[in-house]
Order: C-alpha cells, then sequence, then structure tokens
C-alpha cells in the first residue's frame, strides 16, 4: 500500500522548512533510508529519508517551496497504486501546495460541495496545481473574479502581469493576496497614484514606497548586465533577513557599550596555552557571563506578546559563523557547568554547526545569547537581538587603553581592555538594570581569577 512521506518536524520551533533539492525523481525506486531530499530552516540543513520502500509515485512540491511541517510532501508506493485516492480518503489539505490557490477558486465555483468532494476536485487537478498559467485579460470578466479586482484596485496593484491560479487561469482573490505579500507595502500617497511598476525597495519607513520612489525615474544607463552579479534572496538567507527585519521592526532595541580590564584573563590564557589546554577567550567571556546572570534574572528572559517569561534556568545561546549563515546552538544550564564543561561543549556545538550535522534541538531554547566578532578586529558594534529573547551581549575586540593608578602616583599606563555591547529590549529592561548587569560583567571579567577560583 502507498504511503505518504511527510515534512517532519525539525525542533519544537520549527514551523516549515525549505526544500533545497531533490535527491530522486518520480519513478525511482527507493528504500527505507533512501535520502530523498534535503531541506533547510533558519537553523541547518537536514536530509529526508524515505521512511518505506516502493517507487517515488508523486512529488508534490519544487525546490525552493516553504512547506510547512507535517504537510506531505511526496507518495511512495507501487506503481500504478491509486495515489490521489488515498490522499482524499487521509483528508490531506493541498493549501500548503505551491499554487494551492485552485481550492478557494472551486470553493467560489461551488459551495455545496462537501469537504470529501472537493478534495477529490482538487486531486483530479493537482496538474493543474503545478501548471504554470498565462497571464489573463484585465477587461475581461471571466479573466478575473469580482473580489480580486476591488482588491488590486484598492491596494494600487497592476493586475496584467498576474498569473491565475483559479478555473481556465481566472485570477481570484488568493493570487492578489499573495502577490501583495511579495510586494512592499505603499504609503497612502504612493496608493492614491494607482497601479504602475514598483522598486522592490522604498525609502519610506521600514522600506515603504513612496510617492516619490515611483514618481523619480531612476537611471537605468549607469550600469550594463556586465556590471554586476544578481543573486536571489532564498532559503536559510531569506530567512534570517526576514527574522531580522521582525526583530527591529517588533522591539525597542537599545545598545549600551562598555569595556573591561583584560589583564588578568590574559595572564590565565597564556598560562592555560603553555599547559595545552584548549580554553580560548571567547570560553573565559561564556564562564563570567554564565556565573553574573543568575544575579540578573531580568535580563534572562522572553517577551512574547504582552507577557514577559524569566527564566531560572541559563540556556546560553553562542553565536557561530558558517558557510550557511548565522547559527545559534545553546549551551543548557551553562550556569552549572565548570570552564572545562564550557570550553568542551561550546566546540562541540560550534564544530556540528559547521560541518552540518547538529541536531534542531540544539539550535533552539535559549534564553540569553552571546555573539563575539572581537576575532575580527570589531571594537564596536550593534547587536540584533535573538527574538523572544530580550537581551543580546556582543563581544568586540580587545584595545590598549589608558590607566591612572592611585598607587603609581596617579600616573597613566596604557592596558588591554575587551569591549561589550549589550543590546536589549527596552519594553522590557530599562537602560539602568541594563548597565548594572554590564558593570557586574565587566567586574566578573576584571576579575575571572577570583571567578575561577570561586567555581
Amino acid at each position: 500500500m502507498a504511503s505518504i512521506l511527510i515534512m517532519p518536524r525539525q525542533g519544537n520551533t520549527v514551523e516549515s522548512c525549505i526544500i533545497v533539492n531533490w535527491k530522486v525523481k518520480e519513478g525511482e525506486q527507493v528504500t527505507s533510508e533512501t535520502i530523498v531530499c534535503e531541506v533547510e530552516t533558519d537553523k541547518a540543513t537536514f536530509e529526508i529519508p524515505a521512511g518505506a520502500e516502493g517507487t517515488i509515485l508523486k512529488i508534490l512540491h519544487d525546490e525552493g517551496d516553504d512547506v510547512p511541517v507535517l504537510s506531505p510532501i511526496a507518495v511512495i508506493g507501487s506503481p500504478g497504486e491509486n495515489w490521489q485516492e488515498l490522499l482524499v480518503e487521509n483528508s490531506l489539505d493541498y493549501t500548503s501546495r505551491k499554487g494551492a490557490e485552485t481550492q478557494n477558486s472551486l470553493q467560489e465555483k461551488s459551495h455545496g460541495d462537501t469537504e470529501t468532494q472537493r478534495t477529490r476536485r482538487n486531486i483530479e487537478d493537482f496538474s493543474l496545481l503545478r501548471a504554470s498559467v498565462p497571464p489573463c485579460d484585465i477587461n475581461s470578466n471571466k479573466g478575473i473574479s469580482p473580489r480580486a479586482k476591488n482588491l488590486a484596485v484598492k491596494e494600487a496593484l497592476s493586475i496584467d502581469t498576474l498569473a491565475g491560479s483559479g478555473p481556465e487561469g481566472r485570477i481570484i482573490e488568493r493570487d492578489v493576496k499573495n502577490s501583495l505579500e511579495n510586494r512592499p507595502a505603499l504609503t497612502a500617497a504612493a496608493k492614491t497614484a494607482g497601479a504602475g511598476n514598483f522598486p522592490q525597495q522604498g525609502t519610506g519607513l521600514n522600506g515603504k514606497i513612496t510617492l516619490q520612489d515611483i514618481t523619480e525615474t531612476p537611471n537605468t544607463q549607469l550600469f550594463s548586465s556586465d556590471d554586476y552579479t544578481e543573486t536571489p534572496i532564498k532559503g536559510v538567507r531569506k530567512v534570517i533577513s526576514d527574522r531580522m527585519i521582525k526583530s527591529l521592526a517588533e522591539t525597542a532595541q537599545f545598545t549600551l557599550n562598555a569595556s573591561a580590564n583584560v589583564s588578568k584573563l590574559q595572564d590565565i590564557r597564556a598560562k592555560m596555552k603553555a599547559s595545552e589546554s584548549k580554553i580560548t577567550v571567547n570560553d573565559l567571556i561564556l564562564f563570567a557571563v554564565s556565573r553574573t546572570l543568575p544575579n540578573f534574572l531580568y535580563m534572562n528572559a522572553h517577551k512574547t506578546g504582552d507577557i514577559i517569561k524569566t527564566f531560572n534556568k541559563i540556556h546560553l545561546g553562542s553565536a557561530v559563523d558558517t558557510s550557511k549563515g548565522l547559527m545559534v546552538p545553546v549551551i543548557r544550564n551553562i550556569n552549572l557547568l565548570t570552564l572545562t564543561e564550557i570550553s568542551t561543549e561550546s566546540k562541540r556545538l560550534a564544530s556540528s554547526c559547521q560541518n552540518n550535522s547538529i541536531k534542531p534541538d540544539e539550535l533552539s531554547g535559549s534564553t540569553f545569547t552571546v555573539t563575539n566578532l572581537g576575532s575580527l578586529g570589531i571594537t564596536n558594534f550593534t547587536p540584533v537581538l535573538n527574538i523572544p529573547e530580550i537581551a543580546i551581549l556582543g563581544v568586540c575586540g580587545i584595545e590598549m587603553k589608558p590607566v591612572t593608578s592611585e598607587l603609581n602616583n596617579n600616573c597613566c599606563n596604557f592596558e588591554p581592555h575587551i569591549g561589550f555591547s549589550l543590546t536589549i529590549n527596552h519594553q522590557v529592561v530599562d537602560g539602568a538594570p541594563a548597565a548594572r548587569f554590564l558593570k557586574a560583567l565587566c567586574d566578573a571579567v576584571t576579575n575571572i581569577d577570583q571567578l575561577i577560583v570561586e567555581g
């Protein structure tokens, strides 16, 4: 009997996965261990096995599709099996499929159908769902539904380039909504100007397209096609991009900067290096953070809607740069680990990120995040919150700074200092409480030798 392969849930917080590539074709024989496709989330890339032996009867999504978890992605069985009937019997919903707006058009066409009849008709029209439909005639009443036309006019959307997914290529309301989702928002003045060819990015607040953006004609002769390379933003990069915009749009981000004397830290690091210890400067910083946070639990929190969740356990996210993009593995209960254990776990997680073997659950559940750009010579930057967390610490490079000493007749000496950039969500934490945490952290780093002795 045919079986349905669904998009597995890659961790508790993952809602959808992007299909990077299919490693099999329809009609190909597979075993339960055969890797059928590679998918990626905003955190990592994973391979999906067939899970059953047989023939690939149908591939339900294209490469590049963003598929909700637990949705069907392929059907495996014996040649000639009625896989459409199997899907009907299991009442599987196809609205997550690329171009699956046809279901809505069928509902407009026949409100009297039962759910099973509508699903059966969707399956029978599956070839239509995956076909490219040419644009309709704007002036034809048969080419666009009244609701779709009214919405397009209201939102100043040109419909001459829209492809309809309804019966006979008719444009329906869902087609217009999907097009609007991929277009930047317009100011009221830009909407009043009417439909037209809008730029991909506006100059207004949050990237809105303004009237000036559509009235000024860009000089398209400045560059020829040989002067640049176009790279579409997709996959993990697009997910990261969307999350960064969401973070900045939904939180009141505020950054404080300070520095700590690392003379003692460098001495300890030099002794450890001489003894062939693998503990790094970053490990020592993570250790200092893990011992400081328990005294400032208001920094160890999430904001979800109008609820603040303050956590008793410290699950520290440590940002890792990889070829796939930024990943943030989590060191759980870090305040209970020794310096050596923190160093070992940090390196294990970083290595797993870089060789693409990290587990989904190891990339979720952080309560506070540390991101380190100091090794790249950065002396100051503004970290972006890893929402729903309310704070993130940026670790900067080490610089020599002047320090006066009363024990030495107030003479000025230059001593090494490491910079910290702390971004907080000002909706939750005010500047003074955040400054007290940052000062305590700087003191802990300055006196790291005492902190290590205390454990």
